[in-house]
């Protein structure tokens, strides 16, 4: 199976929602944060700086519990970005 490359908005909306995880994860360590999501501190990292820009659903799902996020408000603000991309014409494929 090819895994099809990911575009450049792709990669941003990833490194975004890495961004986001981060700034909710404040001042406890990423550690702490990973166990209580039921995954490794490594893959908290990955996602953190957008090295894996499309994680699973339920990692993205357990680390939003794990946080205190809801999943609506990270859906929203992604989705503000990527409309924002779309409106600007930034948006490709």
């Amino acid at each position: 199976m090819v895994r099809v490359p990911l575009t450049g908005s792709e990669r941003e909306r990833g490194e975004l929602l890495g961004a986001l995880l981060r700034q909710a994860r404040g001042q406890r360590s990423m550690a702490e944060v990973a166990v209580a999501a039921g995954i490794s501190a490594e893959t908290l990292r990955k996602i953190e700086t957008g090295r894996i820009p499309t994680p699973a659903f339920f990692t993205v799902s357990a680390l939003a519990e794990a946080l205190g996020v809801s999943l609506d408000t990270l859906a929203a603000i992604c989705a503000e970005h990527s409309t924002r991309h779309v409106e600007t014409g930034k948006l490709a494929g």
